[in-house]
Order: structure tokens, then sequence, then C-alpha cells
């Protein structure tokens, strides 16, 4: 191990002190490998954005509703040409049992490119959602009806746990030595800024990590997911009537030990569902049993007690 570290601090030390030697002979070139570095490592930190969300089947091994969030994310490469595979990445799917229902969410994420393409082209978009759902067939083992319909809501679920289901994508990534196993010269450095200086030498994948195996014109990034146990909490919903027994709205009270800031919740509500999670420690969905208007929705918490009421009126 001591071995290692000292091979990878010097290997880092020797790529430093190339990067200086540019910065004297070729400040320009300098300048814009720089550059080039921030901008893609700007698009490697941005997180994922929901796009559209579609609503499918589950067929085997067990009939259930499936949404498939479509996501674009700029750390998914845009395809080389039209005929190379259209890059994509799929997250680990998340079941969820609601009060009327079972369903299943999976996201998948698309370079942003590729999805504003497809927006224009009724086409294109159709084969991407059945490349994605070729994907997930193939990837679990699924067999899924290929009739599907778009939902009029741009995602399934909250904003934070597709990024937390994406986002770690390429945790399990080769390690710093491996990524530098091909060596960059000062020559070589200086032979691409000038022969292209839009071009750069980048530090690339081992062969072994990259596969050449494309279907249906689909290249998977492959993924590991960062998985936290978060506990169920209890719960009580009622829908509240009026005199005349006419549904007015839903209230939800949830029991949160342990918690003791509403800062701490993170809430998401659509029309037909709901997600709660807290830090960490508790997650609650729920698909409610009636429509409800998202914009008069309100949340109070009971400090001294740790309690959340969420009251939702009725559309």
């Amino acid at each position: 191990m001591e071995t290692c570290s000292k091979g990878l601090l010097t290997q880092v030390t020797q790529f430093w002190n190339l990067l200086d030697d540019l910065a004297e002979s070729d400040p320009e070139g300098y300048e814009k490998f720089i550059q080039q570095q921030l901008k893609e490592g700007k698009q490697l930190c941005a997180a994922p954005e929901p796009q559209l969300c579609l609503q499918t089947r589950i067929l085997k091994p067990k009939e259930k509703i499936l949404f498939i969030n479509l996501c674009q994310w700029t750390r998914i490469p845009a395809p080389q040409s039209t005929t190379h595979p259209v890059p994509l990445t799929v997250g680990k799917p998340e079941d969820t049992t609601g009060i009327t229902d079972a369903y299943t969410v999976i996201d998948v994420a698309y370079n942003p490119d590729v999805l504003q393409a497809a927006e224009k082209d009724q086409v294109k978009k159709n084969q991407l959602i059945q490349m994605a759902m070729k994907c997930i067939e193939e990837k679990f083992q699924f067999t899924l009806s290929h009739s599907y319909h778009i939902t009029k809501f741009r995602i399934k679920g909250s904003i934070q746990r597709m990024k937390q289901n994406l986002m770690g994508i390429q945790t399990d990534s080769i390690d710093l030595r491996e990524k530098m196993r091909r060596e960059l010269t000062l020559g070589q450095i200086r032979s691409s800024t000038m022969s292209n200086p839009d071009h750069f030498p980048q530090l690339l994948l081992p062969k072994d990590q990259v596969s050449g195996k494309a279907v249906c014109l689909i290249e998977e990034i492959s993924s590991t997911e960062i998985q936290v146990e978060m506990k169920m909490p209890a719960y009580e919903l009622k829908i509240v009537h009026d005199h005349s027994e006419k549904p007015l709205k839903i209230e939800l009270k949830v029991e949160l030990p342990g918690i003791n800031s509403v800062s701490l919740c993170d809430l998401s509500v659509s029309e037909d569902d709901l997600l709660i999670e807290v830090s960490e420690k508790y997650r609650l969905h729920l698909n409610l049993p009636k429509l409800i208007d998202t914009e008069m929705t309100t949340a109070k918490f009971i400090k001294e007690k740790s309690t959340l009421i969420i009251t939702m009126p009725l559309v």
C-alpha cells in the first residue's frame, strides 16, 4: 500500500511539473487546457434533471405499474455520431406500495442534447423511450409492455430521490493511479494543443473498463447505488368531509421521533402521491386516494411532538 501511494504521489508530482513547464513555454495553450478541464469538471459535478415521465407496465416476473423518469444529465456523453451507440444509464428499480396500488419507479438518464433533439422529433422520442425500455428489460430481466403514455408530471417521486439514485453512478470508478496509467508527456501536450487547439489529451479508462458491446444502439454506463436504510414512520391519513359528506381535503399526520426541526424534512407532493424523506432516517411514500391541489397544500411541524401535519385540499 505504501509503495502504491508513493508511486501515485510521484505520478501526480510529474503531472504538475509538466503543467508548470507548459505554463512557462506556452501560456496560451496552458490557459486553454485549464479552461477545458474546468468545463469538464463542471459537467461531471452537475446533477441530473427530470425531462419527462412515462407510465407502462411490468408483465414479468410480476405484473406491476412502472413509471420511467427520463432525465437529462451532462455527465452522460453524447453519441459520437448517428451510427454510434447512444449512451445512457439506468438507476436501480424502486418499489413502492401505496394505499391503493403498488408500482415501480426507474430513472433513466441521457445526454441533454439527445433529449432536446428528440423533443422536436416524435419518431426520435419514441425510439429513445423504446431503447430505454429494452435496456431495462435486459438489465433487470423484466418483460415490459411496450405500450406507454407520457404523464402530465415530469417526474414520479421527488427530485432528491432521483438525484440520490442516479448520482451513485461511477462512484465505484477507477482510482487515480489507474487513470494515469497512460502517462502524458510535455511533448504530447504541446503537440495536441498546437495541432488542434480545441482538443486536449484526456486521462482514459483502462481498456478492460470499456465495453464494445452494444445492443440496439444502447451503451449503458455501469452504476453502483448508495444505499441508506430509512425507516417508514408511523402515520395517520384521513379524508375530511363537509357537512354534506362531500370530501374536502386529505390530512396526513406523520410521527418523526428524534426530529426536532422542520428543516430536516424534505416533502415532495404531486397530485396523486406524496414523498417524505427526513434526514436519512425516515422515508414515507404514499399513493393518495384522491387528486389534490398541490399549490394549496400546507405543512406544519409540531416540534414538541415531533409530528408533521400535512393538509392537502382536493381538486
